[in-house]
């Protein structure tokens, strides 16, 4: 399993204690996840779900599938390492949060209340096998809603939307249609919604700015969100008060130049000048160019950064940087796309990212040797 992890590690979700039990904070170098399953042969399709302390695993093993989970668990004593949650044996696919497991079976989907010594299954819904239609949707997405990872746990939807995907940020939701529509619909009140406003919609809406552009993906951080079109373009809206949309940030550009401390006259004057410029809100989806790389073709949103993996398996990240989310050796925010040279340098092809909120989490796989 090529699963690596940098970013915020205080509950040892990403790297585990060392033999004193102190645990690194901050992991800024991406760092290979290796306590997942250790008796169990992973198989490549294994997938990561995070929360802000933890980090679960659901995949499958020559043992079967299961879910594990590393990081803090409610009345545990310690970090918990690798593992394995007793009640998900069978499960297809899980979702994360740091009080609850969703978990999803073939014949029902249930959430779990997370803690030590015994885990509480707090609901549970049946489901006929016989509706799989042979489209397999990813969680949250269950026949004829969605799940939430708090009470109540069930919405529905109306089956005429067709969902495939949906994104769930920290209070808004992002939806992708068979035919390539986005909808969307919560709290609006940094622009995620993407509607041109920053109110808020109940019920699903169309994002009409991408009317017409057939999307392929989409990804909901806390205040922002992300599409990818068919085409391998990447639009983002929402909040850019850390640069997580690729656009050019004020808070960012002061940050720099405190950083600098020169106090010149000039400096000031430039930075007035060109105030205007800058984007706080972006409120209607736009064009996000991420230089030299024609093509996305995974992406992801955490709190206040995000992650993309290009057509030619390479990583760029930008946004808040504090807890080493970027993978960039250092803790700083940037508002530029740039590459995680850490998978190139280690010929390593990326093949999909999961953002937690502060924290990234990267499958990558060798390279193939050319020929001789």
């Amino acid at each position: 399993m090529n699963w690596f992890g940098f970013g915020f590690n205080g509950f040892g979700q990403i790297r585990p204690a060392d033999v004193s039990g102190q645990i690194t904070c901050k992991v800024t170098t991406p760092v290979l996840i290796s306590d997942v399953c250790r008796s169990c042969v992973i198989r490549s399709d294994c997938r990561v779900r995070a929360s802000w302390s933890s980090r679960a695993h659901v995949h499958h093993t020559d043992c079967g599938s299961r879910v594990c989970v590393s990081g803090f668990v409610s009345g545990s004593s310690g970090q918990v390492c690798g593992d394995i949650f007793p009640e998900s044996q069978g499960c297809t696919d899980t979702l994360l949060s740091e009080r609850y497991l969703t978990l999803n079976f073939t014949d029902r989907v249930e959430c779990w209340e997370i803690q030590q010594p015994q885990n509480k299954l707090v609901w549970k819904r049946e489901q006929d096998p016989s509706d799989n239609t042979g489209q397999t949707v990813p969680l949250p997405l269950v026949p004829g809603g969605y799940v939430m990872p708090k009470p109540p746990f069930f919405h529905p939807l109306c089956s005429d939307l067709c969902a495939v995907s949906l994104a769930l940020g920290t209070e808004h939701a992002v939806l992708l249609t068979s035919v390539g529509t986005v909808y969307s619909w919560g709290s609006g009140s940094h622009g995620q919604l993407g509607h041109g406003a920053l109110t808020s919609q109940e019920e699903p809406q169309v994002v009409e700015a991408l009317w017409g552009v057939p999307i392929r993906d989409v990804s909901a951080g806390s205040w922002h969100s992300a599409s990818i079109s068919t085409g391998g373009d990447l639009y983002m809206w929402g909040w850019n008060e850390s640069g997580q949309l690729g656009l050019p940030s004020r808070g960012l550009e002061e940050e720099k130049h405190r950083a600098k401390s020169s106090g010149s006259t000039a400096t000031d004057q430039t930075t007035n000048k060109d105030a205007d410029v800058f984007i706080s809100i972006q409120a209607f989806p736009a064009l996000v160019d991420v230089p030299n790389v024609s093509e996305i073709s995974r992406i992801s949103c955490g709190s206040r950064h995000t992650a993309a993996v290009t057509g030619t398996g390479d990583l760029y990240t930008w946004g808040w940087g504090r807890y080493g989310q970027l993978g960039h050796c250092t803790e700083n925010s940037t508002d530029e796309p740039t590459l995680v040279d850490h998978f190139p340098t280690h010929r390593m092809c990326v093949q999909d990212v999961v953002c937690g909120l502060w924290n990234t989490f990267v499958f990558a796989v060798p390279k193939e040797q050319p020929p001789s």
